[in-house]
């Protein structure tokens, strides 16, 4: 995927407005027309730009566009009506802790989504325990040798609020432990391109992310002594993953429908989903 390398802008914005399409004869024969637009989690926005890239090919007619600037944009921009899907990193028509519910609207399982604490490969680390995490980013452990790294000041890079991926950390990797909030030690990001980007550049730091922006340039720590894998998610081992899903305002109809089923596909849940590192929802038993 070699978009994927240049995805480091806060925006984290792409639209595929494909022109003609001379491919196979299903695709010229498809008549299902449309816009789908989509909005909000950046930890899907690789699985969105894939799957429309694909579905695009096979209905040369739909034009999507795939925007994300936090989980909790999704559901409003489908609130406000200006964007048909709002992807998001948890079940937005319930209730979770720091969001209400939004009401009228259907959550669309698309894909299971692992994540990791990270650090950069300055540390030398490459395990914490859950204790540990905790202490690091509620602000109690200030200094990586206290953890079993060089001493050296630890930089914490968080996620700004609103983000589905700082909920989920939060509440499966620190099992609810708040973060600190301020500090000369402090950075606060937009989106997961962005965690990606800081945590790679600046020395000593410490983030979070979910695998697919995972790169060798980082450290995916192991969190008591358990790795951050999509086999160890599938076998229960591993709990700090999510289910992703697209939101939409009542069931969803016509080609967003279609887009969705799509991506709910056999096809593309055991292809190109897992080449990203997701995982197919029918691969757990919550599925």
């Amino acid at each position: 995927m070699k978009w994927f390398g240049k995805m480091t802008t806060i925006t984290l914005a792409a639209t595929l407005l494909l022109g003609s399409y001379s491919g196979s004869a299903t695709a010229a024969a498809s008549k299902l027309s449309g816009k789908i637009v989509i909005n909000g989690s950046s930890a899907l926005l690789p699985l969105s730009l894939q799957a429309a890239s694909e579905f695009k090919k096979l209905h040369p007619k739909v034009r999507i566009s795939a925007s994300a600037a936090g989980s909790v944009t999704g559901p409003q921009s489908v609130r406000k009506g200006i964007a048909d899907i709002g992807a998001c990193d948890w079940d937005a028509s319930t209730d979770v802790p720091g969001f209400k519910k939004f009401d009228g609207q259907v959550a669309n399982k698309v894909a299971v989504i692992p994540f990791a604490a990270i650090v950069n490969k300055s540390t030398g680390v490459t395990e914490l325990s859950t204790k540990e995490l905790q202490d690091i980013f509620s602000g109690k452990v200030t200094n990586w040798k206290e953890v079993g790294g060089k001493d050296a000041d630890i930089v914490v890079v968080n996620r700004a609020f609103g983000s589905g991926t700082r909920v989920n950390f939060q509440l499966k990797a620190l099992k609810g432990t708040d973060f600190i909030s301020k500090g000369d030690n402090y950075k606060e990001v937009k989106s997961s391109g962005d965690m990606k980007t800081a945590v790679e550049t600046t020395p000593n730091a410490i983030g979070y992310i979910d695998l697919v922006y995972v790169t060798d340039k980082m450290n995916a720590v192991k969190i008591d002594n358990v790795a951050p894998t999509t086999d160890n998610v599938i076998n229960g081992k591993y709990k700090v993953w999510s289910y992703g899903y697209y939101m939409t305002k009542g069931q969803p109809t016509g080609a967003t429908k279609a887009f969705i089923e799509y991506i709910q596909s056999a096809k593309f849940q055991n292809g190109s989903l897992k080449k990203l590192k997701f995982i197919p929802i029918t691969a757990m038993k919550e599925a």
